[in-house]
């Protein structure tokens, strides 16, 4: 998959609005009630990313849980990114 250009990283930004470009990746805080939960989600997004054989960095502290993608074998950001975290908005 090819990596994308700065314009298309802003378009495809527009489709994940609590995302945001750091680097060479997009990265999410999600927030939820307590430590528990934070694993739940985890849990539930793990077979996910197993599936797109396309896996976040994962940093959980407490009730936080943040994400990061990117394609590594690309060098940035691609389609894969961007799919993966909108799948991820939906849990």
């Amino acid at each position: 998959m090819a990596k994308l250009t700065p314009a298309q990283i802003k378009t495809a930004l527009a489709g994940v609005p609590e995302w945001t470009k750091k680097g060479g990746a997009i990265t999410r805080t999600y927030q939820f009630k307590d430590f528990p939960a934070a694993v739940r989600f985890v849990k539930t997004l793990a077979p996910k990313a197993e599936k797109a054989f396309h896996h976040p960095d994962i940093d959980i502290r407490w009730n936080k849980v943040t994400l990061t993608l990117t394609t590594h074998d690309e060098g940035g950001l691609t389609e894969k990114d961007f799919t993966l975290a909108r799948k991820f908005d939906e849990l």
